[in-house]
């Protein structure tokens, strides 16, 4: 997480999320950033906002020093970082790491909590470490999607969505959370943690169930089961919507060819990316690349 970009409300980014007309009122108080540190030790001083960080792309080895508390770990692709507003961080990354920073504004935080008819003093989100929330990682990246498309369905739609994660994380990542005995949807199984680390380095490349099942030394049928539990769908299901995921962003480098993306992303060829594209995002690979170039001038 850049200090750089922290430190003023993160507006830049070293691989900034495309530019559009919307400014940060219109954005219902809550802002994106992807951002990129290389290995290092990285310090985020506190912030008026609360900060939802998602870590993608390939496992990065990580130490992290906040809230009084340190925490040591692998983080993989969906890892959630939690951190509460005026919450300094010091990070130590041992790779590149890369994050989907969502910035959430306290008035944002209060409107949700009184529409919860909630007390907004007496409500404090949790500070939280490699968290897993499908849900929340769901919301961000449909954020993310509208926003790299230039907004297409209109300020209502980006609204609800930001006021879905302020939702999420009241009920689901605070202290009312905690009163009322909600489920954090935390991924408590170090087995299907590695699975995911292995799904994510390996995406260039064929993989099998009996492969990822001995990763995490289960059976085909337990791993079937605590995935399908754990993350909402099948475990073929994630690694080609990961596959898309990561040719959505090899497209928007531009430079690499259709054809080479769809190697560097485990498709058999070009019309196999194409097809599964089209089923997840509704729309080509060629299509989506004009689209991000086009947005992006």
């Amino acid at each position: 997480m850049s200090s750089t970009a922290a430190s003023t409300g993160l507006e830049q980014s070293p691989a900034p999320l495309i530019a559009t007309a919307y400014d940060w009122k219109k954005e219902a108080g809550l802002r994106l950033s992807l951002l990129s540190d290389p290995p290092g030790v990285v310090e985020m001083p506190g912030l008026r906002y609360t900060i939802v960080s998602i870590h993608v792309g390939p496992s990065v080895e990580v130490a992290c020093r906040r809230g009084g508390h340190t925490h040591h770990g692998t983080a993989v692709h969906g890892d959630i970082e939690i951190i509460p507003a005026y919450t300094p961080s010091v990070w130590e990354i041992k790779q590149k790491d890369t994050a989907l920073i969502l910035s959430l504004s306290p008035e944002l935080l209060h409107a949700v909590v009184e529409q919860f008819d909630l007390d907004p003093a007496r409500v404090e989100i949790i500070n939280r470490f490699q968290e897993r929330d499908a849900q929340l990682e769901s919301i961000a990246l449909a954020l993310r999607a509208e926003k790299e498309s230039g907004y297409p369905c209109g300020r209502l739609y980006f609204d609800s969505l930001a006021t879905a994660v302020a939702a999420r994380l009241v009920r689901c990542h605070s202290s009312a959370a905690l009163t009322a005995g909600k489920q954090n949807g935390r991924l408590a199984d170090r087995r299907l943690r590695q699975v995911f680390a292995y799904i994510e380095d390996n995406l260039h490349q064929q993989m099998s169930l009996a492969a990822v099942a001995a990763v995490a030394g289960v059976s085909v049928s337990h791993l079937k089961t605590i995935f399908r539990e754990s993350v909402g769908q099948p475990v073929h299901q994630y690694v080609i919507r990961r596959r898309v995921e990561r040719a959505r962003a090899l497209l928007g480098e531009g430079k690499l060819s259709i054809s080479q993306i769809a190697f560097e992303t485990g498709f058999a060829h070009q019309s196999h990316l194409a097809r599964h594209m089209r089923r997840v995002l509704g729309v080509s690979p060629r299509a989506l690349r004009e689209q991000l170039h086009a947005h992006a001038d």
